[in-house]
């Protein structure tokens, strides 16, 4: 079997039943991912597929063949994500346990509604923080949200000021 992960692709001989959670720690030693729970519900092993956030540890390595999958070690891998840089500011952590899961889920998020409402956000982030910093993650992906929209402006004036020196 063959998983594309992070852009490169990875020759596999597991059982097709295997959660592609194991598969992405103890066969590939791809650690960010994190075991949680064993049931879905805490999002620790929340990956992208396809570009939307999954969760791993109950997710048949077969379901993600031929799919693109993102991993915790891509987000950020050349300089930080809007979304780590967030975290920074507003110090989310405490443990950290969560962190890689609960940051795959926010990127997604951002992806989907570029500039979420409270009420996005709780439909949208159901991973589980032991910590209970939830007040410091909501404050986080607005202001993730504020970075890629100015980072999206300065794109847009960039490009536009590139056209008029052509003309």
């Amino acid at each position: 079997m063959t998983l594309k992960i992070n852009g490169k692709e990875h020759s596999i001989s597991v059982e097709p039943s295997m959660p592609l959670l194991w598969v992405l720690r103890d066969v590939l030693n791809m650690t960010g991912t994190k075991y949680g729970c064993g049931v879905a519900a805490c999002g620790a092993c929340t990956v992208h597929i396809d570009g939307v956030a999954t969760r791993t540890c109950i997710l048949p390595v077969s379901a993600a063949e031929g799919k693109e999958i993102k991993t915790i070690e891509a987000i950020g891998e050349t300089e930080l994500s809007a979304v780590q840089k967030a975290w920074i500011k507003h110090q989310v952590p405490q443990c950290g346990y969560c962190q890689s899961g609960m940051i795959m889920a926010v990127e997604s998020l951002l992806s989907e509604i570029p500039n979420p409402t409270d009420e996005d956000i709780n439909q949208k982030i159901t991973n589980i923080c032991r910590c209970g910093t939830y007040q410091r993650i909501r404050t986080a992906i607005k202001t993730a949200a504020e970075y890629r929209a100015a980072a999206a402006t300065t794109k847009s004036e960039k490009s536009s000021t590139s056209k008029h020196k052509l003309s």
